[in-house]
């Protein structure tokens, strides 16, 4: 858990050179690369996800939502991958992950990830243990997520209705690196 994010796994990802595209970014798939790094790191890295042999067979990732915030570019400074745990399901974990150089979050993943029965290859009920663990990562107080909201709290996304048959769509503001539970 990380002093300056209470509740949140941090991963310390170094970006590589081979990692840029031609645009001078990031590349965007290599961002999902981060993500599911730092969900590694989680499940199967973390101290007591070994010392208590938590997720034995491994786990399955269920989906990726995926918005990117700010173009990132090759520095020395490593990025933080930043992952809290947003609800937990009978199999399945949501997890937000935000990609990060303090102040700034470059892109936000949530991401389903699923407990894996090795022998059938499917989904399995999470243990009291994996429950307790990842409940370690949840944010203090519960988010309330609203399908669609009328009016956007403070800090999030502007709501832009939909046009003729389109879904309504979110305009995004430059996002400062805070906590998940804020």
């Amino acid at each position: 858990m990380s002093a300056l994010h209470p509740g949140a796994h941090v991963l310390a990802c170094p970006t590589r050179w081979s990692d840029v595209d031609e645009n001078g970014h990031i590349n965007n798939a290599r961002l999902v690369g981060y993500v599911q790094e730092g969900i590694y790191d989680l499940f199967r890295h973390h101290a007591t996800a070994v010392r208590e042999s938590l997720f034995p067979s491994g786990f399955i990732i269920a989906r990726h939502e995926i918005d990117y915030l700010e173009q990132v570019h090759h520095r020395p400074e490593p990025l933080s991958v930043r992952l809290s745990v947003e609800r937990i399901g009978r199999s399945s974990a949501h997890v937000e992950v935000n990609v990060c150089r303090e102040p700034l979050i470059f892109m936000r993943a949530r991401t389903v990830v699923v407990a894996r029965d090795r022998e059938s290859g499917r989904s399995r009920k999470l243990s009291q243990s994996e429950r307790r663990f990842l409940s370690g990562f949840m944010p203090e107080s519960p988010r309330v997520d609203a399908v669609a909201p009328t009016a956007p709290p403070s800090g999030s996304p502007q709501w832009v209705p939909a046009r003729a048959g389109g879904p309504a769509t979110a305009r995004r503001t430059r996002r400062r690196c805070r906590a998940s539970a804020a």
